[in-house]
């Protein structure tokens, strides 16, 4: 990369959080579905993003990791959405105050 190529990238005001998620993905061989839904949305932030190329390629590194390709990618998640994934919370686990709704159930 010559000195006018490094000038010209942009710095991504989220890059020290990405980078962070991405070093934790990085270190996993087999992804969880969470790890899934970050990358997938990574890879949407960055997509023609004049810098950040270190983040750009290790995304790369991961979908190699992982046997996948970005519309494999796209697909796996749109899965997990359809069948309710939640981040930080398993597909099907109730979310919401703690407030039990079954108590009213039947009234």
């Amino acid at each position: 990369m010559t000195d006018s190529q490094t000038s010209q990238e942009q710095n991504h005001p989220l890059y020290v959080t990405d980078r962070d998620h991405i070093d934790r993905m990085l270190g996993k061989d087999i992804p969880e579905p969470e790890d899934l839904v970050d990358l997938a949305r990574l890879l949407i932030r960055y997509e023609g993003f004049p810098g950040a190329l270190d983040l750009q390629m290790d995304m790369k590194k991961l979908l190699d990791l992982w046997g996948m390709s970005r519309d494999s990618l796209n697909a796996k998640t749109r899965e997990l959405w359809q069948k309710g994934f939640h981040p930080g919370h398993s597909a099907g686990e109730d979310i919401g105050s703690g407030f039990d709704s079954s108590d009213r159930e039947g009234k």
